[in-house]
């Protein structure tokens, strides 16, 4: 099989800079335990969201429980009203941010997130990010969350989950850590001066691990990431194509920054990663048809390409 060759896309002049979405969900919480751990988590993440430069309170929407002063219910209509109204607003350079906190269920057919009244189903997730122009980054910090994965993964999405398997039924601790990574910046791991996303799942993955080592418990939990499109996620880590997209996402509310100049040129590196992405799916698809010397050599070509970019993608955004 030839070696795809992936060019350096030139961008119109039309290009501006990325703009950053965030919808924070905490939802229903079955109890005033619950509701007080969901408040102290959607405020630790709020005020860590605002020291974040660019922020922007217009590209912040808060849904939860209990609805009060810039916080919406957090229902269904309240979830589609969101994301109708960031996805008037986003093209496709653009990144939707979805953090889910609370709990989920496993009715042995579909994960949901529990909110205040009736759920949404993974199709109708799906559905509502479909309207959306850009890029769309999903973190359900909740238990029984891995099926998020299979259903809602796709191109140009990032789904991140706290548990692995719908076993996994007890409530998490993976987003006390989560929240913690963008607090005063400490998931900032290649001290860059802000965190992404791949970042705060690797500092989180890590935080989860020591919490049940230190208590000498076997792990309920065990998050995945999936950022190349194929269903399936990998732990932080692991070897494998994930991750590369999600290194140069960075959760925030606001302008990205930076001129037009750099615009145009963050605008070609993400077209060129996305492509090499994409030629990492082919060749998944494809690996009954190479013999597996050729399989390797060829997803080890790309896979250092991606990597090149993703450090490239890290400078510009720092």
């Amino acid at each position: 099989m030839a070696v795809a060759v992936v060019g350096w896309l030139a961008c119109g002049p039309c290009a501006v800079a990325q703009d950053n979405y965030t919808l924070l969900i905490s939802g229903a919480s079955g109890g005033r335990a619950y509701t007080d751990r969901y408040d102290a988590w959607r405020s630790a993440l709020v005020d860590a969201l605002r020291n974040v430069p660019g922020f922007d309170d217009a590209h912040l929407r808060v849904l939860a429980e209990s609805p009060g002063p810039g916080v919406g219910r957090a229902s269904r209509d309240g979830v589609r009203q969101a994301i109708a109204e960031f996805a008037e607003r986003m093209d496709a350079e653009d990144v939707l941010h979805l953090v889910l906190m609370g709990h989920g269920s496993f009715d042995g057919v579909d994960a949901k997130f529990n909110l205040v009244g009736p759920d949404l189903d993974p199709r109708e997730w799906s559905a509502l990010f479909d309207q959306v122009a850009g890029q769309v980054v999903v973190v359900n910090t909740t238990s029984v969350s891995a099926p998020f994965i299979d259903r809602l993964s796709g191109p140009r999405r990032t789904i991140v989950t706290a548990t692995e398997s719908t076993i996994q039924r007890y409530d998490t601790v993976f987003p006390e850590f989560f929240v913690g990574a963008f607090v005063d910046a400490a998931g900032d791991l290649d001290k860059s001066g802000r965190v992404s996303i791949l970042e705060a799942f690797e500092y989180a993955s890590l935080g989860v691990r020591q919490w049940y080592q230190e208590r000498g418990r076997l792990s309920t939990e065990r998050a995945l990431l999936d950022d190349s499109g194929d269903g399936r996620g990998q732990e932080a880590g692991e070897p494998g194509p994930d991750g590369m997209r999600a290194a140069s996402q960075f959760l925030g509310a606001g302008p990205a920054g930076g001129d037009v100049a750099t615009s145009q040129g963050r605008a070609a590196l993400v077209a060129s990663r996305d492509a090499l992405i994409a030629r990492v799916q082919a060749l998944r698809a494809d690996k009954e048809q190479m013999s597996p010397a050729e399989y390797g050599r060829e997803l080890e070509r790309v896979l250092l390409d991606l990597a090149r970019l993703s450090r490239r993608l890290n400078r510009e955004s720092s």
